[in-house]
């Protein structure tokens, strides 16, 4: 817990980080994030009239959503105190509604920062909820996740939800220019390199800023670097991917419809982005396999012959020889014909059978290996049909009383256009057959 930094009177002999530097301490200092703090956003709407609430900065790190909370309690005159749900536990929460409700007693209301919320479990989360509700605490919890998926329904229920953004290369511009003027120095980069540092922060502007000061420490040479000479003393920042959170459900989610939308590019990408984030390889088969059947179907029935080969490749290589495997397998999914229509047909013929479920086959293609069950008529009238004059006897396989259903509608393109020539040719013959039946 804490109150805002103050100036001690040794303070000035300490060199200050460029990140503390560069801290804003205004809403419009905050980069990247107008829909919020911007003349029409939200918070500075809830700001200037006065009543600030209870709320849930959700955005990745770097955003900006500690900053943030620290100017809205300056400019509220309200009491600030930061937790972490990392390195808290209950009495840490028990001290910070104390100190609340002495401020409130003072007549001076308290901003209750915490950070990392969704890392409370369910107890502590409801523990929040008498302090909100009596007004002892302005809570704003900042999460990576989800709050849907990682906040109880009651905390959400009095708590909006402002989503953050990943800071763009104009809000990552804006940064850089404050850097350059707060140190007095142009960071000697060429455009490009300008442009690849700023990749190089994916969204992070705290990581950005550790960069920069990085640059402004280790480069002394008189030319500027490119952006090879860049990423020769600049590491990449670690991939954001966490394996059983969200980021692991939306990124599948990117590479199956990017592979639906026939953008084998996008899907590369996605995929790759899955694979440097630590994914198990054989998890991204798996699912790689089910979008064959799925979503390429019988458009392309080799899709799924593919999708197993490149999984037992992989498995027999290993990576990363074996990684090849899944690229081509994404490559051809997303370049394959798409069709769903053997999926809907499954899902139709298991509603029916559900709703014809008691009926027994028709007796002409029932087995009699008995004397009895010839004697009942079973096997009585059934046609082979590779004896008859077509190949095809035309006639009925669903129960009897039961009318014929159409299941399975192959879809125009692919490999299905062929089989739609071929149903539609049983078709014509079944039609054919069953009339001559009704005039013999």
């Amino acid at each position: 817990m804490f109150e805002d930094d103050e100036e001690s009177l040794f303070s000035s002999n300490v060199a200050r980080p460029l990140a503390d530097r560069l801290r804003p301490s205004s809403l419009d200092e905050i980069a990247g994030q107008d829909h919020l703090f911007g003349p029409d956003g939200p918070l500075r709407k809830m700001l200037e009239s006065g009543h600030l609430s209870s709320f849930i900065f959700w955005g990745p790190p770097g955003c900006g959503k500690t900053t943030a909370a620290r100017i809205l309690a300056r400019k509220s005159n309200l009491h600030f105190i930061a937790l972490s749900a990392v390195f808290s536990g209950i009495q840490d929460l028990k001290k910070a509604f104390e100190e609340a409700r002495r401020e409130r007693m003072k007549g001076r209301g308290t901003l209750l920062f915490v950070d990392e919320i969704h890392r409370f479990n369910r107890a502590q989360q409801d523990g929040f909820l008498p302090y909100v509700e009596n007004g002892t605490v302005i809570l704003v919890g900042a999460t990576t996740e989800n709050p849907s998926f990682e906040l109880n329904s009651a905390l959400l229920s009095r708590c909006k939800v402002f989503v953050m953004k990943p800071l763009d290369h104009e809000a990552l511009g804006k940064i850089l220019a404050r850097a350059e003027q707060e140190t007095g120095r142009k960071l000697n980069l060429t455009e490009d390199a300008r442009l690849t540092l700023m990749d190089m922060a994916d969204g992070d502007g705290r990581y950005f800023i550790n960069l920069l000061e990085s640059l402004y420490d280790l480069n002394d040479s008189s030319d500027p670097l490119d952006s090879k000479a860049l990423e020769k003393i600049v590491q990449h920042r670690a991939p954001m991917y966490d394996k059983d959170r969200e980021g692991h459900y939306n990124l599948i989610s990117a590479l199956h419809k990017s592979l639906r939308g026939s953008d084998p590019d996008a899907a590369l990408y996605w995929a790759g982005r899955m694979m440097e984030g630590g994914e198990d390889p054989l998890y991204i088969l798996r699912r790689l396999t089910r979008f064959a059947m799925e979503d390429v179907g019988m458009a392309d029935p080799n899709a799924l012959q593919f999708a197993i080969s490149a999984w037992d490749a992989y498995e027999r290589l290993g990576s990363p020889e074996g990684d090849l495997a899944i690229a081509q397998l994404v490559v051809y999914l997303g370049t394959a014909p798409k069709s769903n229509r053997t999926y809907t047909a499954w899902t139709k013929a298991l509603k029916t059978a559900r709703k014809f479920s008691s009926l027994n086959p028709p007796s002409h293609i029932l087995n009699a290996p008995t004397k009895l069950m010839k004697e009942i008529g079973y096997g009585e009238g059934y046609e082979y049909d590779p004896d008859t004059e077509d190949g095809f006897s035309g006639q009925n396989y669903f129960p009897d009383g039961m009318p014929r259903q159409k299941i399975y509608t192959p879809a125009e393109r692919g490999f299905e256009r062929e089989i739609q020539k071929r149903l539609l040719y049983w078709e014509r013959l079944r039609r054919r057959k069953n009339e001559d039946r009704q005039s013999s």
